[in-house]
């Protein structure tokens, strides 16, 4: 299963590919993509940007499931409105592609990738380095998209066959397919 871990921002969104085949994680592609080029007031033209992009990275990877990682309330309201706002356009290109998404906070991501949920950002850099047995560190944004990615696959799978066993699976939130949340 290939799986395609996105971390949304507005200037810089992370992405990362990862193959998935039991418990063997095979790094496949990693970066970012970025509005910085454009204005602070063109957001329009940042918004497109992130959903081409994530279209295309879609289009090129052919990901079997996505995950984009929860974005919370910061002190400043008008800063997570911002990115909420780009949050939902890699979302939609994501689910334009008929892709299924899957969500995990930054604190589940950090639990699964470094085993404690307050890992600080180069903790996630090096345990995302091992996990995938990477030649460096990727950025920061890249790595919480491939910490996004392996979280996914270890914990995807799992939360897949608790679903299937009992009958809280047909109601599970942060799934979409078809645009809208089962």
């Amino acid at each position: 299963m290939r799986i395609l871990g996105i971390d949304p921002g507005l200037q810089t969104t992370g992405f990362g590919v990862v193959d998935v085949d039991g418990h063997a994680l095979r790094y496949v592609a990693s970066g970012t993509i970025s509005t910085r080029h454009l204005g602070t007031g063109e957001l329009p033209a940042r918004l497109k940007v992130l959903f081409d992009g994530i279209g295309e990275l879609a289009a090129r990877y052919q990901p079997d499931a996505a995950a984009v990682e929860i974005v919370f309330v910061n002190v400043n309201p008008q800063s997570t409105l911002l990115l909420g706002q780009a949050r939902g356009a890699c979302l939609t290109a994501l689910v334009t592609r008929d892709l299924a998404v899957s969500e995990y906070t930054a604190l589940q991501m950090k639990q699964a990738v470094a085993g404690h949920g307050r890992a600080a950002k180069a903790q996630v850099q090096e345990m995302v380095k091992r996990l995938l047995h990477l030649p460096g560190l990727p950025g920061s944004d890249a790595a919480d998209a491939l910490g996004i990615a392996i979280t996914h696959a270890h914990v995807g799978a799992s939360l897949a066959r608790l679903g299937q066993a009992t009958v809280l699976g047909r109601s599970t939130s942060g799934r979409y397919r078809d645009g809208r949340t089962r």
